[in-house]
């Protein structure tokens, strides 16, 4: 089944935990987001950051890569629980993509046995993630 939902932030953290070099740096940041749709809930995520080129003045030109565990609470097409998901992704020329894991096992409720794929892209026009799972 597929699932599609938006979504925003509702919090960010972030803080540098290793400075390479002026422009390079290693970031861990901690989100939530607030999704709406197929999905509706909260996510709570760990991000592990490095960008291979930050801007100061202007963020949309920085380059990054990231890796998060993400534990999101809510619904999936009315289905009530939590789930865990690993999500890898990278930040270039403003946008934001990630492929998403749900790690098999970390389902709670109704969405116990879920597993699966998924996605989700940013930009400035928005915030859209969209899961391909059973349960």
């Amino acid at each position: 089944m597929k699932a599609k939902g938006t979504y925003t932030v509702n919090k960010w953290e972030e803080n540098p935990y290793d400075q390479i070099s002026s422009e390079m740096k290693m970031t861990k940041a901690s989100v939530e987001y607030l999704m709406r749709g197929e999905i509706n809930g909260k996510a709570l995520v760990e991000y592990l950051m490095l960008y291979k080129y930050f801007d100061a003045n202007d963020q949309h030109k920085s380059s990054a890569i990231y890796i998060g565990l993400m534990r999101f609470v809510g619904k999936v097409q009315g289905k009530d629980g939590s789930f865990v998901i690993e999500d890898h992704g990278a930040f270039e020329n403003g946008a934001a993509s990630s492929t998403l894991q749900i790690i098999s096992g970390s389902g709670t409720g109704e969405l116990k046995s879920i597993h699966g794929t998924g996605s989700y892209y940013a930009n400035q026009d928005g915030f859209q993630i969209e899961i391909d799972y059973n349960v």
